[in-house]
């Protein structure tokens, strides 16, 4: 069963036929994912290792009468359509940055039974160079990643500093503290772990020169 007919089912049981009166003759939640499909699949970009990123954030305009008959169900519809989106995605093996997320707003300039979706790759906070900041984490195909004093988190969530487009990565994967002459790597208890040159670690005081391996993404810490 694909990603549409999996989601079908889902409102189908989630209030009892009540989105099939809502949208009957008029827009309909299934169009709305096929177009966000569409959105992914137009909105690609390669990356390094051959991995695909795709956007995470989708944003659907209705028309105001279609938004207003929506209301009370929008946060529900604007969840499974995340969620059907996610599958979607995790089946053609794509990446994506932490979460999918879904908003669903007014679009006063449509007509009653139009809507249009708009999708974007967000990637939250970066990490801004500052104090310390000689030290740094270089990703294969050459980004640098100032480190400040303090902790920096790595992971796919939202609350990670320092974000990665890698689904074999946790949200909250590792975290780097840095005193301005030491810095010290541990894992947050992360799904498939963190490597350093090679060898499964808890904590460990990084050297130059150390690979760092999170999820498929291979981070070098430089000096």
């Amino acid at each position: 069963m694909g990603a549409l007919q999996r989601f079908e089912k889902r409102l189908e049981g989630m209030v009892e036929g009540t989105f099939a009166k809502v949208f009957k003759g008029v827009v309909h939640p299934v169009e709305i994912l096929n177009a966000m499909q569409g959105e992914a699949s137009a909105n690609q970009t390669q990356m390094t290792g051959g991995r695909i990123l795709v956007p995470n954030r989708y944003m659907v305009a209705l028309a105001p009468a279609d938004h207003s008959r929506l209301a009370p169900f929008a946060a529900a519809l604007a969840q499974e359509l995340a969620q059907s989106q996610a599958e979607y995605v995790g089946e053609r093996g794509w990446a994506v940055y932490g979460d999918i997320v879904v908003e669903i707003t007014r679009g006063d300039d449509l007509n009653t039974g139009l809507f249009r979706v708009a999708a974007q790759v967000y990637t939250g906070g970066q990490i801004v160079a500052g104090e310390g900041s000689g030290v740094r984490l270089v990703t294969a195909d050459g980004q640098n990643f100032p480190l400040t004093r303090g902790t920096t988190i790595i992971g796919r969530g939202e609350q990670a500093t320092l974000r990665l487009a890698d689904v074999g990565a946790s949200r909250q994967h590792a975290r780097v503290e840095y005193d301005g002459n030491r810095a010290v790597l541990t894992d947050l208890g992360s799904a498939n772990g963190s490597l350093v040159n090679g060898h499964r670690v808890d904590s460990v005081t990084l050297t130059p020169g150390d690979e760092i391996m999170i999820g498929t993404t291979r981070l070098s810490f430089r000096v």
